[in-house]
């Protein structure tokens, strides 16, 4: 998308002129270009309605049952689905990848990466599917992962360059986290209810770099569905990765645990976002804990490097937001809040109705939630609460937002919409 606005403003002696050049920016992973959902696109709808078709470009079908998140990169969508062989209770499922035209919606391509059969012990949790993790598009590949039934590497055409179904572990209620994509290397979370450990795959063939096992501290449940986070510290690149009583930021290269900090949380999926020096994680179910790390520190570094931390109404599932000074979250049970990020001081918290499990963006000024019956609410930021709209796309939504081209892209139990205003279309 490219398009030229020029303004003119006359105030007696003066003139000003300005001219503004808009390119659509891709959004190739989970959280988008920065990994911690900010977007650069403008000129996007604050209001929206699927039953009147106010600002929907389209709306599409999607075959089968996944709540992975599209990516848009290059005026096309990826996104991977789990279809079923049959409507009994466990069936066979195929899982697969989609490349869908982003103008329209029309579907380019759909392969096969792996199976899931029915004799396999993961039994899913109501709210998830066996293709939740978000597929990742850089450099001319797409790199999908379906938690311990494989990771793959695609050519943009469909064609496969590897397959890796080494990562076994005994999932509880199947998989969830995303991978990371850092330099030449896929990092993922594998936190099983038999085993917890993190991998580094070599993104030219898959190969397995290094793979180290997670400190859970006695954890009583060590279950995790966490995306990693790259982050550089003092010119050292981190990866940090929460799990079952622990988060820890390793290194890149030898997988090693640079630092430590303990907590009391389990079940893990937030993604953490890094600003300020200091990186936010929560730390989820029972209680989920918000806390506030320092990365510079070396070991245990519990009772050192916790800058702030609070449990009021932390997210379970929604990852945070950083937008300036301050953080915005919003709860499982739709209590949205924002607090100064280097202190944790509370500016407000107020309910915003529904349940949530998308991670917010920030985007052309607002901050969007969307919650799981398919309401889009749109926030300005600041210190002071204010609620610009509030959308439906009469569906439920667990996906979070794809930006992109002057759209956001949302993903339904059953199909994709594209959002645009009207005007641009």
């Amino acid at each position: 998308m490219k398009r030229n606005n020029t303004f003119f403003i006359s105030c007696g002696v003066w003139v000003f002129l300005a001219v503004t050049t808009l390119h659509a920016e891709n959004w190739p992973q989970f959280r988008g270009p920065t990994r911690q959902g900010i977007s650069t696109e403008v000129g996007l709808p604050v209001e929206w309605n699927a039953e009147t078709g106010e600002n929907v470009a389209w709306k599409q079908m999607v075959p089968g049952k996944g709540w992975s998140s599209p990516v848009v990169v290059n005026g096309r969508i990826y996104l991977t689905t789990a279809v079923a062989d049959s409507d009994g209770d466990n069936p066979d499922h195929s899982l697969r990848v989609l490349c869908l035209d982003a103008k329209t919606g029309e579907e380019i391509w759909n392969v096969e990466a792996f199976q899931r059969r029915a004799a396999d012990s993961e039994r899913i949790h109501p709210k998830n599917s066996h293709a939740s993790p978000t597929p990742i598009v850089d450099a001319g590949q797409v790199f999908v992962h379906f938690g311990t039934h494989g990771t793959a590497c695609l050519n943009l055409d469909g064609t496969f360059v590897w397959k890796n179904t080494d990562l076994v572990y005994e999932p509880q209620h199947g998989s969830g986290g995303s991978p990371a994509l850092v330099d030449d290397v896929l990092v993922i979370s594998c936190d099983g209810r038999d085993k917890q450990y993190i991998a580094c795959l070599d993104r030219k063939d898959g190969e397995i770099r290094w793979k180290v096992n997670r400190e859970t501290f006695d954890a009583d449940k060590k279950f995790a569905f966490h995306t990693p986070l790259a982050i550089d510290v003092n010119g050292r690149k981190q990866v940090v990765s929460t799990g079952a009583n622990t988060v820890s930021g390793f290194d890149l290269q030898t997988g090693e645990a640079i630092w430590t900090v303990r907590h009391d949380g389990y079940s893990v999926v937030p993604r953490p976002v890094f600003a300020h020096g200091l990186v936010f994680i929560c730390t989820s179910f029972q209680r989920s804990s918000l806390l506030a790390i320092r990365p510079d520190g070396q070991s245990d570094v519990t009772k050192t490097h916790v800058a702030w931390k609070s449990r009021d109404t932390v997210s379970h599932s929604p990852s945070p937001i950083i937008v300036g000074e301050n953080l915005y979250m919003v709860s499982d049970r739709g209590v949205a809040s924002c607090r100064d990020a280097r202190s944790g001081d509370l500016h407000w918290k107020k309910r915003v109705n529904g349940s949530y499990s998308a991670s917010p963006i920030f985007a052309d000024g607002h901050l969007y939630f969307q919650s799981e019956q398919g309401d889009g609410v749109v926030i300005k930021p600041g210190e002071t609460f204010e609620v610009v709209a509030r959308n439906s796309i009469g569906e439920p939504t667990l996906a979070s937002y794809a930006v992109s081209e002057g759209a956001l892209f949302i993903r339904s139990e059953n199909r994709l919409f594209r959002i645009q205003r009207d005007d641009l279309k």
